[in-house]
């Protein structure tokens, strides 16, 4: 009887265990058979949503500094991203006019981006401007988007052979029509601020803050201007080693860091409804249903194959891999997110956390999350950015910071 009873006691103390494995195992979505542990993970604020917007760029940056302030100690902060998105816009409609057209014109960008803006405009809360003037309650920028595309192209057409000097006033007008004027002074959380003295209250210094990639085309350990269509700015990153780039992501996060992250989502091995960004050795076995016009390239298509729902091998990425799918323009620069983690599977294999901002409603392991491997990252990553601080201290002194 007294064994009985300790047989008993022991199977309860294995159940209670197992299920309190299981309560502390992600799994990649609903019925997926990725187990994951969390390794480390950094605080994070809200999952948002740019909705009809191509503006992830500020989404994930602002996301990335959110954090930043927590660690910081600087408290719990929500960003505006449209203060960001309209300065930006003002600036990106100069610039093409005095470049003819010839620059790309669109709702894309850049971290560098929201970097610029903090330096010459300061930061706005999102209670001080949300930036939806036009009667939805979600960023929808469609007719914005075209309406500011044709118009700078009517002003750069020059029918009067001389630009008048309304042009910019009216671009602004269309502006402040759509997102609303921007503040110069606001009240938050019962004090007066400016957006340049909100910004120094975040502790936030846009000078700390790095960006890095990972190319063959430029010499390692020298910065650069990364060649692609939304960097109007001309902004430079550091080139580092492609091991380094992903020893950089480790120690940043492995050290209560995070991490900004653009990279290619316009691939068969990403698949947000299945919580996962993987590079399945046999890439053909995924099949695509349907399609997705909210989000860049079907990127939040149906994908389906057995990869999705249990691990599996993955490709060896190389630096030569990574740089042909560069220069065939089969990596390009889609979407900016922001990676707050590290868990593993049930195999010991790392994937990163990645917080989206496509919003929430999925039955994902973790709600407007997604999961990336390393492979996948070494593939389709086109630019980071982290605080100087997140870099391991050899790195840094070889790029001279």
């Amino acid at each position: 009887m007294i064994k009985h009873n300790l047989l008993v006691a022991a199977f309860m103390g294995l159940a209670t265990l197992s299920q309190a494995q299981d309560q502390d195992t992600l799994r990649n979505k609903e019925g997926g058979n990725y187990l994951f542990e969390v390794v480390n993970e950094i605080d994070a604020t809200d999952v948002k949503n740019q909705y009809r917007s191509g503006t992830c760029w500020s989404f994930s940056s602002l996301s990335f500094f959110e954090s930043e302030a927590k660690r910081l100690g600087k408290g719990d902060f929500d960003f505006s991203e449209m203060f960001v998105v309209r300065h930006t816009y003002e600036d990106k409609a100069v610039k093409y006019v005095r470049m003819h057209g010839n620059l790309n014109f669109g709702p894309g960008g850049a971290f560098q981006d929201v970097l610029y803006v903090m330096k010459n405009y300061g930061m706005a809360p999102e209670a001080a401007y949300n930036g939806l003037n036009y009667g939805t309650e979600k960023h929808t920028h469609g007719e914005l988007d075209n309406l500011t595309k044709a118009y700078v192209d009517a002003v750069i057409e020059n029918k009067n052979k001389t630009l008048s000097t309304a042009w910019l006033g009216g671009f602004d007008g269309i502006l402040d029509s759509y997102l609303g004027d921007l503040p110069t002074e606001f009240d938050y959380n019962g004090k007066s601020y400016t957006p340049e003295s909100y910004l120094k209250a975040t502790g936030i210094n846009p000078d700390d803050y790095v960006l890095l990639s990972s190319f063959t085309h430029h010499p390692y350990h020298e910065p650069f201007v990364l060649e692609v269509p939304d960097n109007w700015l001309g902004g430079e990153v550091y080139n580092v080693e492609l091991n380094e780039m992903i020893e950089v992501m480790d120690n940043a996060l492995e050290n209560g860091y995070g991490v900004a992250w653009a990279a290619d989502v316009s691939e068969k091995g990403f698949s947000f409804r299945d919580g996962l960004a993987i590079v399945p050795e046999n890439e053909d076995a995924i099949k695509q249903k349907g399609s997705d016009n909210m989000h860049f390239s079907d990127a939040g298509a149906e994908k389906i194959g057995n990869q999705f729902m249990t691990p599996g091998d993955e490709k060896e990425i190389t630096p030569e891999i990574r740089q042909e799918a560069f220069d065939n323009y089969q990596t390009t620069d889609d979407h900016g997110m922001h990676i707050v983690g590290i868990v593993k599977d049930q195999n010991g294999t790392p994937y990163y956390i990645v917080k989206n901002s496509w919003g929430t409603g999925f039955n994902t392991g973790m709600d407007g999350y997604f999961f990336a491997s390393v492979p996948y990252v070494k593939y389709k990553t086109t630019n980071i950015m982290v605080h100087k601080d997140a870099l391991p201290k050899a790195l840094k002194k070889k790029l001279g910071l």
